[in-house]
């Protein structure tokens, strides 16, 4: 019952949204001697978004991130489940700028299509920085740059040092239901 009462709650409260995303990854490794290839993949995932005000908002997500970067025609894939936090300011009402941190989860990586890297960390922190545009009360479009600041690959294991220093970047485009 109590947990009936809160779902009633925060539907009812107005300030509260929850959606969903899917959009277009162009990300790349960034860093000292780091391949810089861009690598497209896609993302997709839920959203909450929790109106403080008319121009603050906070929208933690929940998103499948297919990352990388490219290399002498060598695809390095590395993908996440990331949560990014972003804290939203609303320069007009249909429009937010959006900054945060977010937490990335490793969930496989490759080299050229199959063949499994065991060497790359677990874990991936960093920092967004984009915009989301309110089409309708429903529908927006988002545009996003995160920077890694967890080295890709675990030094201890790495197979070279070209490697060594290689950070995560991801160019991020997603269009979006408010539900």
């Amino acid at each position: 019952m109590l947990l009936a009462a809160a779902l009633i709650s925060v539907s009812a409260f107005s300030q509260v949204r929850f959606g969903a995303k899917v959009g277009l990854n162009l990300s790349h490794f960034w860093g000292e001697d780091a391949p810089h290839g861009i690598k497209a993949g896609v993302q997709f995932g839920g959203l909450m978004e929790y109106r403080f005000n008319h121009q603050f908002a906070l929208a933690p997500e929940l998103v499948f991130s297919m990352q990388g970067s490219t290399s002498d025609n060598v695809s390095y894939n590395v993908n996440y489940i990331n949560i990014p936090v972003m804290l939203k300011y609303y320069v007009m009402p249909n429009l937010s700028v959006d900054f945060g941190p977010q937490l990335g989860f490793k969930v496989y990586s490759k080299v050229g299509g199959n063949k499994p890297l065991a060497d790359t960390n677990g874990v991936d922190f960093g920092l967004g920085l984009g915009a989301t545009y309110d089409i309708t009360p429903n529908i927006f479009v988002q545009a996003r740059y995160n920077m890694g600041f967890v080295k890709v690959y675990d030094a201890d294991a790495l197979w070279s040092e070209k490697y060594a220093k290689a950070k995560n970047g991801n160019i991020q485009f997603a269009i979006g239901y408010m539900f």
